[in-house]
């Protein structure tokens, strides 16, 4: 068991797109249950190998209940073949400690990968769930993109990331994403009760946290 020391916002590491893995060796296996062992030790849902200062693209995710057995799900080579719908995700990060803020996603994933031992296989995440969210997440952090990219309001993103002691979002890295910000705002107007109800949850996250 190793526990890897996870690269903070700031570092350039993880702005770098990372490379294919070629060969699942015994030094890639390693690199993977390490990842593993720190995520759990972070209390994470998600770790991707370039958080851990590795540019290959490799994610490792546990969206199971944290009292019940732990379900690892390992990415190699990871490709996202289907995506739809469209959901309001309040997100933090590993490499961005205590920061959150709410970012857009896609409501459905549908992605094909390598697992530990090189097998393929193809994971289905729907309606907005966890796995969903942390699938894209983890993804974004292989083309070097972050979660504050996605945010939907990027002066409060900015006052998030500097009570944290963390620099404002990078304005030229913020990702354009008119559709799936129509499609929230239409669902929010459609579920007026739950839309509110996602933002009291919300505010009580951030009391939480104070």
């Amino acid at each position: 068991m190793s526990i890897l020391k996870i690269i903070e916002y700031g570092n350039p590491i993880l702005r770098e797109k990372s490379k294919e893995v070629t060969k699942i060796s015994k030094k890639i296996k390693t690199l993977i249950t390490d990842m593993l062992d720190t995520m759990y030790h972070a209390n994470g849902v998600g770790l991707a190998a370039p958080q851990v200062g590795e540019n290959l693209r490799i994610f490792v995710i546990d969206v199971s209940d944290p009292s019940g057995p732990i379900n690892p799900l390992v990415f190699v080579n990871p490709k996202i073949i289907k995506k739809s719908g469209a959901i309001s995700s309040y997100e933090g990060c590993l490499s961005f400690p205590k920061a959150y803020t709410t970012v857009r996603r896609y409501a459905n994933v549908m992605v094909k990968a390598l697992d530990i031992n090189g097998r393929p296989f193809i994971k289905e995440a729907k309606d907005g769930e966890l796995l969903a969210r942390a699938i894209q997440h983890e993804f974004d952090h292989l083309d070097g993109n972050l979660f504050i990219d996605h945010c939907r309001n990027r002066f409060v993103a900015d006052e998030v990331l500097k009570k944290y002691n963390l620099s404002p979002v990078e304005v030229d890295r913020l990702i354009d994403e008119p559709e799936l910000e129509e499609a929230i705002l239409l669902w929010e107007k459609e579920h007026p009760d739950e839309a509110q109800k996602l933002r009291d949850e919300i505010q009580e996250l951030e009391n939480n946290k104070e």
